[in-house]
């Protein structure tokens, strides 16, 4: 029995980096959960985990500063323990072992049961599904496999998460039920690489297999896609989008360039005619999708005639949503035996000019929604507003729909109709349709 005087422990996870990184801090959380620990998310607690990324330097540079900052806590007694886990751990745990020897241990992405075991839990194996969601309650980041198998010359990936790893169809529909029972509504599919998903356990791709499983799961009602790897992408998904009204008409596609000459010096596997061509046939089969990319600026050897060939083409492909990083020079990456010879002022410059056209492209498609009535969920309420999505947008990436929270009440996790009555270049402004006001 407790005594009075015995501390209890508080375990405060804090997540740096990706979706992905997310959910793996909700799985460690409901580990800690299931064994009876109190456990909060980037709250106040006397033993600290921090999950951190080690995907490009600002995100590397991010989770060191977080680390130091935590071993400041510990030296002056704020924090009792501190444990270091994610991506970062994964790559660099020699090095940071020797360089901030304070943290009382460093864990890999797949040291799971290892580092609960130090934070005195037990690994459930019995525990399929069951996280400690983030998130608002009405979504849930939903990973459907692990790790990556492409070549990409730029990416560091493969070294910190390993070989593609896909999670069976029966398992994820369980953790889709389980979701489900607690109130989650809409799935957010994220993995390294989706459309890869199945060619190691079935030997051959079954995302599309997977998405008629989950539509069946009761309680959920919008399925979104992330990071759907481009090249010998399955053209049977977005067959059974246009089916299935519950998978959302949003395809997160990361292309990041389409000047033939970096295409093969990136290892993509594609090129600028093949990676057109499949933006057309998925447009041409749901004319209504909303395509999110992401780009690199500032790869090596980019001359201005790349930087312009990628300029016009995002000018006439016309993307609803679309981010930009400029390139990260990564060690033991195919691209590390290259000279970083783009100067960053050059790299910057080119990421601004992107997101310039960007910006243009998403004012004028906005401005095309006011007057007109879409399906909306209320994710959360921020000052004198009710923030919302469409189906076109994920959270934290792309447009919100903002409702006067002072002149509506909503409630939140629910879905609505809004009209559109005004846009700008990445907000929509809204009123609900038959709703009464305060």
């Amino acid at each position: 029995m407790r005594t009075k005087n015995r501390k209890q422990n508080k375990i405060n996870v804090i997540t740096m980096g990706c979706s992905k990184n997310l959910y793996d801090s909700e799985v460690l959380m409901g580990q800690l959960k299931a064994n009876d620990k109190e456990v909060v998310h980037e709250e106040e607690g006397n033993i600290v985990v921090v999950n951190t990324c080690g995907f490009i330097d600002n995100a590397k540079e991010e989770s060191i500063h977080t680390i130091l900052e935590q071993i400041q806590k510990k030296e002056t007694g704020a924090i009792d323990q501190l444990f270091v886990t994610g991506c970062l751990s994964e790559r660099y745990k020699p090095d940071l072992e020797k360089e901030m020897p304070q943290v009382d241990a460093y864990f890999g992405t797949t040291d799971l049961p290892q580092l609960l075991k130090v934070l005195g839990a037990d690994y459930k194996h019995e525990l399929i599904g069951e996280r400690m969601t983030t998130t608002p309650k009405n979504y849930a980041y939903f990973k459907v496999s692990e790790g990556c198998d492409r070549p990409c010359s730029f990416c560091a990936i493969p070294l910190m998460r390993g070989k593609h790893r896909s999670t069976p169809i029966e398992e994820l529909v369980e953790r889709a039920e389980k979701l489900a029972q607690n109130g989650v509504k809409e799935l957010l599919l994220i993995a390294q690489d989706l459309t890869y998903y199945g060619l190691d356990i079935y030997n051959k791709r079954r995302l599309a297999d997977l998405l008629r499983a989950l539509v069946k799961v009761e309680g959920i009602e919008w399925i979104r896609m992330h990071y759907a790897f481009p090249t010998g992408f399955p053209m049977e998904v977005i067959e059974v989008m246009k089916m299935e009204s519950k998978i959302c008409n949003y395809l997160d596609i990361p292309l990041q360039h389409i000047s033939d000459p970096i295409l093969k010096s990136m290892r993509r596997g594609t090129t600028q005619q093949k990676t057109t061509d499949l933006i057309h046939n998925i447009r041409k089969i749901l004319p209504e999708i909303a395509l999110r990319t992401t780009l690199i600026v500032g790869y090596p050897n980019e001359t201005e005639a790349d930087f312009e060939i990628l300029k016009q083409w995002v000018k006439a492909m016309r993307f609803e949503r679309l981010g930009c990083f400029t390139y990260s020079h990564e060690e033991n990456t195919h691209a590390f035996a290259l000279e970083d010879n783009v100067p960053e002022e050059i790299k910057q410059e080119r990421a601004n000019e992107i997101m310039r056209i960007q910006s243009e492209i998403s004012w004028e498609q906005n401005q095309k929604k006011v007057g007109k009535i879409f399906r909306c969920v209320i994710d959360r309420k921020q000052g004198d507003r009710f923030v919302g999505r469409t189906e076109m947008d994920s959270p934290d990436v792309d447009n919100e729909v903002l409702i006067d929270a002072k002149q509506y009440y909503l409630k939140l996790g629910d879905f609505t109709t809004v009209e559109i009555t005004e846009a700008t270049d990445f907000d929509l402004y809204g009123i609900p349709v038959d709703k009464t006001t305060h």
